[in-house]
């Protein structure tokens, strides 16, 4: 509550209140800042007067979807995705860095934890598990690759694979609906996913030598219609006040 207090008054000191040019910016976010985003948006548009109209997805769909022409003022998502579109002259130069995150590792609300807590110990919980969940790689997800190098890494692919249920990435395909409903015994993702469902409970992270370190990252769209206004939102999601959010949700630098 302190935290949304202190953005708050920043969003209030950034942008005094003034609707006189106030304009809806269309956003395409990724979904591992979406539960950050749903705090902060509220208080931006109060005190600024402008709206969010964002979108979500895995920011491998959401670079997809952008590339495709869906129109946007605000491009976020991982930053290797964002300078990619920034080469391509799709996304103007100068992306702003507002948060990173790593993978997580879950399992349903009250069932047994196993140890994951060093390399050995996680190849262990992963042969034991009945079923483990990760995103779809087709779907876009910037983790999907990375735990399928780790599980070939770890000497246990063929047996994983086997188990493996898939989510589809976005709002509407996360891996923690996947433990949450018991699809899956474990569920690996970016831990910022993970801890928007109050229905699973994140045991750890993946150990550091198999960790995979997503920056997010946001920029204006070369295409713009409110450039801006996209501008005030990049800087308002990268001020100071806002960082004990981001770090409620799983974000933080």
């Amino acid at each position: 509550m302190k935290a949304l207090h202190a953005v708050v008054a920043a969003a209030l000191i950034l942008f005094p209140a003034n609707s006189a040019h106030a304009v809806e910016i269309e956003a395409l976010i990724s979904t591992a800042v979406k539960a950050a985003i749903d705090d902060l948006a509220p208080p931006f548009e109060r005190a600024s007067g402008h709206t969010l109209k964002a979108s979500y997805g895995p920011s491998g769909g959401v670079k997809r979807r952008f590339e495709g022409g869906e129109p946007a003022d605000v491009i976020a998502l991982d930053s290797k995705l964002l300078d990619d579109l920034i080469k391509q002259g799709k996304v103007r130069p100068g992306p702003t860095d507002i948060a990173r995150t790593g993978i997580g590792i879950a399992v349903k609300k009250g069932a047994p934890k196993p140890n994951v807590s060093s390399a050995d110990a996680l190849k262990r919980a992963l042969l034991a598990a009945k079923t483990v969940g990760h995103t779809a790689p087709a779907g876009g997800g910037i983790t999907a690759m990375h735990l399928i190098n780790m599980f070939e890494k770890l000497g246990i692919a063929k047996e994983v694979t086997a188990k493996t249920k898939l989510a589809a990435g976005g709002p509407n395909g996360r891996v923690s609906v996947l433990v949450s409903s018991g699809e899956a015994e474990i569920g690996l993702q970016l831990v910022s996913e993970l801890m928007s469902n109050p229905e699973v409970e994140v045991i750890g992270m993946l150990p550091a030598e198999l960790q995979l370190t997503a920056v997010m990252s946001a920029g204006v769209t070369a295409s713009a219609k409110q450039p801006d206004a996209a501008k005030a939102f990049i800087a308002y999601l990268a001020s100071p006040a806002v960082q004990p959010v981001y770090k409620s949700k799983g974000l933080a630098f």
